[in-house]
C-alpha cells in the first residue's frame, strides 16, 4: 500500500472519494473521515464488483444451507417412513397371528335373501371377520358350550342306545351308519318346548346319516340356536365354535340339495324344512342346521342339503323365532338344545 500514500492523501485532504487500482485489477474506494489531519484514518469498501462477489457467496452459503435443511427433510422423512413400514408390517403379523381361526376352517352358515329381491338369495354369509366384530354383549345364549371329547383317527359308529359318551371334536367323518332304507325320527329337546322332525334318509342319505351320528354323540347337547331371522330361519348346531357360528366338528361332507320342488310353487323348501347350513363351495357341510320358519327361507335356492320336515312341535319353533335378537341377528335370550334323540324303524 506504500505507493499509494501520497495520491491516498490527497485524496483525503481534497476531502473526496477516488477508486484506486491494484497491481491485481481489484477495485477498491477510498473513503475519507471527517479529519484531514488523520490521514491514516480511511477504510477500503468493496465496489460494486465486490459487493456482487460477497453478495454471490451469501447466496451460496444460504442456497446451501437451503438445500442441507431439504436433505435433512428427506433424511428425516425416510427414518419415519421406515419406521411407519415396519409397525404396519408388525400389526400385519400380529393380525395374522391372532384372528382366531385357521384359514381352512370354513364356516357354516344360511345366505340370508336380499331384502329387494322377493324369492332371490344372496350369499352373504357370516365370516369369522364379521362374527369377531360383532357386540360382545349378546345375551347369555351366545355362548360356546362346554367342550366334549375328541376322536383321533377313523369315526366308530356310535350307540344306537344313546349310550356313547359326548363327543364334539372328530378326525374324520362317520361311515354309513345307519340304513337309508329305515325310518329315522329326531326329537329336539330345547329350553322352549320339543320338536319332532321326521329324517328323510332316502332322499339325503349321507346328511342323516352324518345328523344321526353327531346326535348320537351328543354333539348337539346344550347347543343354543345362536341365529334368528324372523320370516326366514331359525339356525343352531356349532358346538365347538370358537365363535357361535364358524365351527364344524372337525369334517366337511357333500351337499344333498332338493333335486325337484316340494310343491306348485316352484319352491324346494318350505316352512317346516330342516337343512344344513354350509359355507361356501363343495363339500362345506359340517354340523350346523336351520329350521325354514317363513317365506323367504322357503325361497332358498337349492344350495342346501333338506334331510327331514318338522311334524310336531312349529308353535315351539315360533316361540323360537319370536325371540328378540341383536342388530346381528343373535337371541337375546337363552335357547338351547338340551338334547336331541333319535329313534329308528327298520324295514
Amino acid at each position: 500500500m506504500s505507493r499509494f500514500r501520497p495520491f491516498i492523501d490527497g485524496v483525503i485532504e481534497s476531502g473526496i472519494e477516488a477508486v484506486i487500482g491494484s497491481d491485481n485489477a481489484s477495485d477498491w474506494k477510498v473513503t475519507h473521515f471527517e479529519s484531514a489531519e488523520r490521514p491514516l484514518a480511511y477504510s477500503f469498501v468493496a465496489t460494486d464488483k465486490r459487493e456482487r462477489q460477497r453478495a454471490n457467496r451469501e447466496l451460496r452459503r444460504e442456497q446451501e444451507a437451503r438445500e442441507e435443511k431439504v436433505e435433512h427433510r428427506k433424511q428425516r422423512g425416510f427414518t419415519f417412513g421406515m419406521i411407519g413400514m415396519a409397525v404396519i408390517a408388525g400389526l400385519a403379523l400380529l393380525f395374522f397371528a391372532t384372528r382366531g381361526g385357521d384359514d381352512t376352517e370354513e364356516v357354516e352358515a344360511v345366505s340370508v335373501p336380499d331384502a329387494t329381491e322377493d324369492a332371490e338369495a344372496t350369499d352373504e354369509e357370516t365370516t369369522e371377520e364379521e362374527a369377531a366384530e360383532e357386540p360382545a354383549d349378546l345375551g347369555p345364549a351366545i355362548s360356546v358350550p362346554e367342550p366334549g371329547g375328541t376322536i383321533d383317527g377313523e369315526t366308530a359308529c356310535p350307540e344306537v342306545d344313546g349310550s356313547s359318551e359326548r363327543i364334539t371334536t372328530f378326525s374324520a367323518a362317520p361311515p354309513m351308519c345307519i340304513d337309508p332304507s329305515g325310518l329315522y325320527t329326531a326329537t329336539f329337546t330345547t329350553s322352549s318346548g320339543p320338536i319332532v322332525v321326521d329324517l328323510d334318509a332316502a332322499a339325503a342319505p349321507e346328511t342323516v346319516n352324518n345328523f344321526v351320528v353327531l346326535a348320537r354323540y351328543h354333539y348337539y347337547d346344550d347347543v343354543p340356536f345362536h341365529r334368528i331371522i324372523p320370516g326366514f330361519v331359525i339356525q343352531g348346531g356349532d358346538a365347538v365354535g370358537p365363535i357361535l357360528g364358524t365351527g364344524n366338528p372337525g369334517y366337511l361332507i357333500d351337499e344333498e340339495p332338493p333335486a325337484e320342488p316340494v310343491d306348485d310353487s316352484g319352491n324346494f323348501y318350505q316352512v317346516g324344512s330342516l337343512a344344513m347350513a354350509k359355507s361356501a363351495g363343495p363339500t362345506a357341510t359340517g354340523a350346523q342346521f336351520f329350521i325354514v320358519t317363513g317365506d323367504q327361507g322357503a325361497a332358498l335356492p337349492p344350495e342346501y342339503s333338506l334331510f327331514g320336515t318338522v311334524t310336531e312341535g312349529m308353535e315351539t319353533v315360533t316361540a323360537i323365532e319370536s325371540i328378540p335378537t341383536t342388530p346381528q341377528d343373535q337371541p337375546t335370550e337363552e335357547i338351547v338344545i338340551e338334547s336331541v334323540e333319535i329313534v329308528e324303524s327298520l324295514p
